[in-house]
């Protein structure tokens, strides 16, 4: 049951993608030890180690036309797209209760990648360490340069932890884990590109700069962790779980049935995956529950 992870990237509502696997992993008991992920990884994560096999599907398909889960109106008035507060207040407290206790007596570690906007380096919680402050964390995971503010937390400003990390393969790695299932939310021909409003940054987060270089930076160490997942993944350190074919969902995608399709794919490509999920972890570090 040690030394195996399950590393989870972000991608907004593309994250629908890393709901439909973890359904399917729900659905056959199968819980490793180690979970890290950012932005909607980290919150597909969270309901994974929760146990609440419904739960990403509910929030982030059945709630997705709520008019306070995504709102240009108050995008273009406040410069909050995601409404922050309904998704990390009134869903999981009032709509679609989280199950804290479960997630809190869970034997599984759950870490949680932020970024730092003085330093712009990645900074990580854990669950054992900051129960009580999981959903303030996950909020800053999933907190997008311009489309929402930066959160205050133990004297940080932290932002979305795909800024500085993410795909924390070498974070889990660095924890002890040898043998990682990477769960990704593009395509495998899909590369990042360098972003073109570095005047729009320092407009917005000119005090920032470490935000700034890790911003412009992302493309490469993103574009650099994908060869390096792959490369473990001939050595078989690593298993991808990704999309087929290229996405036509986007980060602030509205369109349920579009939603739903990309969860059916997740889920099916999980069950696909399945057999050499089997084989490549060994029956000593699995916490396959049954």
């Amino acid at each position: 049951m040690d030394n195996v992870g399950l590393v989870l990237e972000g991608g907004g509502m593309r994250g629908v993608f890393t709901g439909g696997v973890l359904h399917y992993l729900m659905e056959q008991n199968v819980y490793l030890p180690y979970v890290i992920g950012v932005s909607a990884g980290a919150c597909n994560g969270s309901s994974y180690v929760a146990k609440q096999i419904e739960r990403n599907r509910t929030v982030n398909i059945d709630y997705i036309n709520h008019p306070e889960y995504i709102s240009y109106k108050r995008f273009f008035k406040s410069g909050e797209l995601f409404g922050m507060d309904f998704i990390f207040n009134k869903l999981p407290n009032q709509l679609v209760p989280f199950d804290y206790e479960t997630f809190n007596q869970a034997p599984e570690e759950f870490v949680v990648g932020t970024t730092d906007c003085h330093t712009g380096e990645p900074v990580y919680y854990d669950k054992t360490s900051y129960k009580k402050d999981m959903l303030t964390i996950l909020r800053a995971s999933s907190s997008l340069p311009f489309m929402a503010p930066e959160i205050e937390f133990e004297g940080r400003c932290l932002l979305d932890g795909g800024i500085a990390d993410p795909i924390p393969i070498k974070k889990s790695e660095q924890d002890g884990n040898r043998k990682n299932v990477v769960v990704l939310t593009r395509n495998k021909e899909y590369r990042k590109n360098r972003v073109k409003y570095k005047w729009l940054l320092k407009r917005k987060y000119g005090h920032y700069d470490g935000l700034i270089e890790a911003v412009m930076n992302r493309h490469e160490k993103y574009n650099q962790t994908l060869d390096y997942l792959e490369e473990q993944e001939k050595k078989g350190n690593v298993l991808i779980i990704r999309p087929e074919d290229k996405l036509d969902v986007g980060r602030a995608e509205r369109n349920p049935e579009k939603l739903q399709k990309l969860y059916n794919q997740g889920y099916e490509q999980a069950r696909f995956s399945f057999g050499r999920l089997k084989k490549f972890i060994s029956p000593t570090s699995t916490t396959i529950e049954v």
